[in-house]
């Protein structure tokens, strides 16, 4: 009678089977291959879009902001500046596992894995269009393209697992593998063309980095007295090249701003006149050439987190006095000066700090060439006697002059004081710890700072004994460091080497080793040594 009268005819389904453990091993691999296309999809576009803009930087930026101060500092100490190269790394191996979670959901589930990869690419669009440094919706882009890649791909792949051969039970792995390897392949083409065709943005930093022509200084730096450099192996320079100078930031990507397009505003409280200059204008003003050492304060005890550079840039005083700002000290309302980054890093500094007649910059030339990116090209504070994470704003694009009452920069509710004056300190560079030299005249050496009050005696120990005056080379400055030596008589045996500083102050450094937090580390550094021989 069904016949008869007719039915409606079965809906058509795909013949699915029964996954084998074969086939859940390639649903891994096929979450882990869309994973990789999707994050290759997206950095080609992002490369057109702005690098930054990419899945894994803004996603990375997002950790780094809520990472607790005490993580981070492991990290700097365990990592160095590597330890962004860590965090990314580390993103990656989260998503490989994802990934290889997703492509067995998928085996289940088709659509609900196929959405899992969509909804991450969606956390990679907030993430970059949240981020400071963001400049518009088109910063999603590089993730939702790469997203839709990847999602797609996994459907397919899915399919070929879920579907069997014509004439047999068994998934279609050949074709699985086929679609698997082609896809990857073009994706790790694409991306490595795009790559090399290279991102209009950064391009066009780097040509109006390399067209940059820094004028002479009108007030050059006084020359480094004969005396203030010492010709001891192991010691390090006076002046630290670029090269080798730290970094310390918390960007994955080095900011690379075109110099023809930056800008610097002056705003905020007690400013009469806002202001917004050019690199051109402000090069045009009266340029000052300093040697100032900077110091970062996540510096361990004897560790290599500070450097001294020759500097070229503009007083930032006078800059702030014709937009009408006062320091307290002469009535002004405001007690600190915000400068902004262009990847939204934010540090507050003092001042009275930047107005008492120290050689506060806005510096746009580091050892006689234009800053280098990952310095803060085109343009950046240096304040000596302040730590940078109070004072030297890398990329600045904005100076707000508000209070410490009414603003926290960045590092201040991380658990960083809001005021940090550099710390008196010194090192020893050579020998190094658990070196073995040979007995005989051994010449312990090292650097000491304070900055903006200078060093004015160094002292050694040796074991247990009394402490003896290190010869100090002639001093630069008070705001650089100064290197001393001393020529230890060396017995063989084990001995402990120790050396403390006095500023220009006449305080000497405290015996007692602090944390770096809250607002930097303190103490004697100690070296052990093996002496051989006699």
């Amino acid at each position: 009678m069904n016949d008869a009268l007719g039915t409606a005819p079965e809906p058509h389904r795909e013949p699915h089977h029964e996954p084998t453990r074969t086939d859940r091993l390639l649903a891994a691999l096929g979450g882990l291959v869309a994973a990789y296309v999707s994050l290759a999809v997206a950095d080609l576009v992002a490369h057109r879009v702005r690098p930054e803009a990419g899945p894994v930087p803004a996603v990375g930026g997002a950790v780094v902001d809520r990472t607790p101060a005490v993580l981070k500092e492991w990290a700097i100490r365990a990592f160095g500046e590597d330890d962004k190269t860590v965090l990314q790394l580390g993103i990656l191996i989260l998503l490989a596992l994802l990934a290889l979670a997703v492509g067995l959901l998928a085996l289940r589930h088709r659509l609900l894995g196929t959405a899992a990869v969509a909804a991450f690419g969606v956390l990679g669009a907030l993430a970059a269009v949240t981020r400071p440094d963001s400049e518009s919706a088109v910063d999603a882009v590089p993730s939702l393209v790469g997203a839709a890649a990847g999602a797609l791909l996994l459907y397919v792949l899915t399919g070929r697992l879920l579907t069997p051969r014509p004439g047999t039970a068994r998934a279609d792995r050949r074709g699985f593998l086929v679609v698997a390897a082609s896809t990857g392949l073009a994706a790790t083409g694409a991306a490595a063309l795009g790559r090399a065709a290279g991102s209009p943005v950064q391009e066009n930093a780097a040509a109006s980095r390399a067209a940059l022509v820094l004028p002479r200084p009108d007030a050059p730096a006084p020359g480094v007295p004969a005396g203030a450099r010492l010709d001891v192996p192991g010691l390090a320079p006076f002046v630290t090249p670029n090269r080798d100078f730290y970094r310390v930031d918390t960007a994955l990507i080095v900011p690379k701003v075109d110099a023809d397009r930056w800008r610097l505003r002056v705003h905020g409280l007690g400013v009469r006149e806002e202001r917004t200059l050019t690199l051109r204008q402000l090069m045009a003003r009266p340029t000052v050439e300093r040697d100032i050492t900077l110091c970062c304060v996540s510096n361990e005890v004897g560790g290599p987190l500070v450097g001294n550079a020759r500097w070229l840039g503009v007083p930032l005083a006078p800059l702030l006095r014709e937009a009408g700002v006062r320091p307290p000290s002469e009535g002004g309302p405001a007690d600190q000066l915000v400068a902004r980054s262009v990847d939204g890093m934010t540090i507050g500094t003092p001042v009275e700090a930047v107005m008492d007649g120290r050689d506060a910059l806005l510096a746009f030339g580091m050892n006689g060439e234009p800053l280098p990116f990952t310095h803060g090209f085109p343009v950046r504070m240096v304040v000596p006697g302040l730590y940078g994470y109070v004072s030297a704003c890398k990329w600045i694009e904005s100076i707000e002059l508000t209070t410490f009452d009414a603003y926290d920069a960045y590092w201040v509710p991380r658990g960083w004081a809001a005021q940090a004056p550099v710390k008196t300190q010194s090192r020893i560079d050579t020998p190094r710890p658990l070196a073995r030299p040979a007995a005989g005249t051994v010449m312990v050496a090292g650097v000491a700072w304070a900055q903006h009050r200078g060093i004015r005696r160094v002292q050694v120990r040796i074991d247990d004994g009394p402490w003896q005056d290190a010869r100090l080379a002639a001093e630069d400055s008070a705001d650089t460091w100064r290197q001393w030596v001393h020529p230890w008589a060396a017995a063989p045996g084990r001995h402990t080497l120790t050396v403390r500083a006095t500023d220009g102050t006449g305080t000497t450094q405290p015996e007692r080793r602090t944390d770096t937090m809250p607002d930097g580390a303190q103490g004697w550094h100690s070296v052990v040594v093996t002496v051989e021989g006699g």
